[in-house]
């Protein structure tokens, strides 16, 4: 009977290398991909592609919602619960795995890539909260790392498996050329937690208990504000984010125009008071075309079906309003 391997797949390059390397020793590999509202998997489905491997996709958003409000292995550098991230799909792929009827789980991890999240001791952790600890196998550090039950078997020849470690790109560069490799995105280049300004936002979510699906999707476009009085203020870049900010806009936001000029759509998110009406309409004048006018009129509406009122401002940024950016 055929071996097979299923691969975690993320379309950087080391899982590429990882599929390449347990090819070459004329195992079939299948690909598994997970999406969720932080990352897709456009880059996996490239990487298949040239790879020449079927592609499985799972999503694993509402887990991956409740991991993060509390990952038991904490963050990264910013909102990434990478470990805990790591155990779910290696979890998942465990039951992918046995459905395909693969005999082991491939990873293109290198030890010591990132310090704290594949470490030696942290990457036997993730295979054993998986219930995977003889199945799990890196290729591209797989001579540092403990024998696992494929090499055992003689399915794999340990010896043509690689010891790769540190930050160092260098060996798989080589490889790539190697192969002739071209289809593989930056390292984590694909996930918004890994990003400092999402993260700061997301942040911003739970400390305002305003964790929820629709609050998350707003953060991914548009100028985010904290009024003076807690409220979340969103100003919209372009015509392009303007025109999805009003498809994410729910009852009981408020909108708000510019009359006269040029200018974006702005979102206040819950009950608006007059002092956020004020902050709101002046950031709204501030990033128009009447910035430089003393006074802009401003319409604003309590959606959905709100009477449209008006009110005159000074166009002001939100240091000399008191407003938060996030």
């Amino acid at each position: 009977m055929a071996v097979k391997a299923l691969a975690l797949l993320s379309g950087g390059l080391d899982s590429s290398l990882a599929v390449k390397l347990i090819q070459e020793q004329e195992i079939e590999v299948e690909g598994v991909s997970f999406t969720s509202l932080f990352f897709g998997a456009e880059n996996a489905k490239e990487a298949a592609e040239e790879l020449g491997i079927k592609l499985y996709i799972r999503d694993v958003s509402s887990e991956i919602l409740e991991i993060v409000k509390n990952p038991r292995y904490g963050y990264g550098k910013n909102m990434n619960p990478c470990i805990d991230c790591h155990i779910l799909m290696a979890k998942k792929a465990k039951e992918l795995m046995e459905k395909v009827k693969a005999s082991f789980i491939i990873t293109g991890e290198v030890v010591g890539q990132r310090p704290r999240s594949q470490n030696k001791q942290i990457l036997e952790a993730i295979a054993k909260r998986a219930d995977i600890p003889g199945k799990l196998l890196r290729p591209l550090s797989a001579k540092l790392l403990p024998i696992t039950d494929p090499e055992k078997r003689g399915s794999i020849n340990r010896e043509k498996l690689l010891a790769l470690s540190g930050k160092s790109r260098k060996g798989q560069l080589g490889l790539a050329r190697r192969y002739n490799l071209r289809k593989y995105s930056t390292p984590a280049g694909g996930c918004l937690l890994t990003d400092a300004i999402f993260s700061r936002r997301l942040k911003d979510l739970l400390e305002h208990n305003e964790y929820s699906l629709d609050n998350i999707l707003l953060l991914k476009l548009g100028r985010h504000f904290r009024s003076s009085t807690g409220l979340k203020i969103v100003i919209g870049r372009n015509k392009e984010e303007n025109k999805r900010l009003r498809s994410l806009s729910k009852e009981g936001d408020t909108s708000f125009n510019v009359i006269g000029h040029k200018g974006p759509l702005a979102i206040v998110r819950g009950t608006l008071n007059e002092k956020t009406l004020e902050e709101a309409a002046s950031l709204c004048t501030r990033y128009s075309d009447g910035k430089e006018f003393p006074k802009v009129k401003v319409n604003y509406k309590r959606l959905p079906e709100g009477e449209v009122e008006f009110i005159i401002v000074t166009p002001v940024d939100a240091t000399e309003l008191g407003v938060k950016r996030i």
